[in-house]
């Protein structure tokens, strides 16, 4: 589903760590670690999200931490636990053209190069060689995001274009 123009989901808090507040972070960031580099997260939900920002954070073995203005103590972080984090989207890098972050193509109508249409773009995963298109339509598809495959995209029309055979 398309996200709102203005934010994009980076994670959520997942638990407590340590005695000084901080707080357990799962990121969809790559790397993990990258969600701590932004100084100014949006938690919450919907219309209800709340400024917090990020004063530190580290990868700590396999999970990434961080300390939180005005989180002291970790009854404190206890009560963010679920709590889902978000940016604003001008925090974002920008990328070259031809680059897209996956939440651009989340919810992009797909099209094969002979107009048959395949569905909208639900989500995307990584494979390790390539990363996959889930497109759900009359059946959920999986496509390879490949230079060969993906053919055009446009995010004014919100349409891809893809090589793919429809009955695949």
């Amino acid at each position: 589903m398309k996200q709102s123009s203005d934010y994009i989901h980076l994670g959520a808090i997942s638990g407590v760590f340590g005695v000084k507040g901080w707080v357990k972070v799962f990121s969809h960031t790559m790397p993990r670690e990258n969600i701590a580099k932004y100084k100014e997260w949006q938690l919450g939900s919907g219309d209800n999200k709340q400024p917090i920002k990020v004063l530190k954070g580290r990868r700590q073995g396999k999970v990434v931490v961080a300390c939180l203005e005005g989180v002291n103590y970790p009854d404190q972080a206890h009560e963010l636990i679920g709590t889902e984090i978000y940016i604003n989207r001008s925090q974002l890098v920008r990328l070259k053209k031809g680059e897209y972050y996956w939440s651009d193509l989340e919810g992009l109508a797909v099209v094969t190069t002979t107009n048959v249409d395949l569905g909208k773009v639900a989500w995307l995963f990584e494979t390790g060689n390539n990363d996959v298109l889930v497109v759900e339509g009359d059946r959920e598809r999986y496509i390879p995001y490949t230079d060969n495959v993906v053919i055009s995209v446009d995010l004014k029309t919100e349409q891809m274009v893809v090589d793919w055979d429809p009955e695949f």
